[in-house]
């Protein structure tokens, strides 16, 4: 019976995946026709099944750019690279997204030690920077096996140097992973999806607007409360919103 079960499940799995497919396959074609709403309808409706991946969420979001649906393209263009952060044509695509926004927020300048840390570690994602430990002790495991049998001193000399630079990258992209790795995750970014919204100083709907922001604006969360979100700027500015009108990304 067990048997019997597993089989079951084995042929219902891929005969979904199957489906997908072929629902993958029609909103392609929708696209590539031009028929980006019907486009939009089919995307979506894999995503709702459960399914994810950045080549989806770079179709959906390429969709959303064609109907000049703002929030929505930005959306998804972020949530691809969530899923591959290097992505090129992604990272492209996305700014020229961000050219369609009404909002122009700067990022506010820092300094001080920790800022400048940031900047560093956010040079690369901390999956890059996880590579590059592994080159630095793969470079540091070679520089090793030529200095155990390298008789030339000179040439030992050498190899005791890059050793040394390689065991100290390692740490580095190691420490650097880590604080980036811990900055994002403690993150809550968030995209305005409303075409217009106000941000109050209070959460309630009786409160004046403080400010306001337009779809594909990007928000980064800080607390909730009931039907409301407490976000936050680059630029530094900060209200509260109604949850509907922004969409989380994590």
């Amino acid at each position: 019976m067990a048997s019997s079960l597993k089989y079951i499940t084995g042929f219902f799995l891929l005969l979904t995946q199957v489906i997908v497919a072929q629902d993958f396959e029609l909103a392609n074609k929708h696209y590539r026709d031009g028929k980006f709403d019907a486009a939009v309808t089919e995307y979506e409706k894999i995503i709702q099944s459960g399914k994810e991946s950045d080549e989806l969420y770079f179709n959906l979001a390429n969709s959303y750019y064609k109907l000049a649906k703002v929030g929505p393209a930005i959306y998804y263009y972020e949530k691809a690279l969530l899923l591959d952060p290097n992505d090129k044509d992604v990272q492209n695509n996305l700014k020229f997204a961000q050219k369609m926004q009404i909002d122009e927020i700067k990022e506010l300048p820092g300094s001080g030690v920790n800022n400048a840390l940031s900047r560093f570690t956010g040079m690369f994602h901390h999956d890059s920077w996880a590579w590059i430990t592994v080159a630095s002790a793969f470079a540091f495991l070679l520089a090793f096996v030529g200095y155990y049998f390298i008789g030339a001193t000179l040439y030992k000399r050498i190899l005791f140097v890059a050793m040394f630079v390689m065991l100290l990258l390692m740490c580095i992209s190691i420490a650097s992973a880590w604080h980036q790795k811990r900055t994002t995750d403690g993150e809550r970014p968030a995209i305005v999806y409303a075409e217009i919204a106000g941000v109050k100083a209070e959460p309630t709907s009786d409160a004046n607007d403080a400010f306001i922001l337009h779809e594909g604006a990007k928000v980064y969360v800080i607390e909730s409360l009931e039907n409301w979100r407490h976000i936050s700027l680059a630029d530094g500015n900060d209200g509260w919103i109604d949850a509907k009108a922004i969409r989380e990304l994590k």
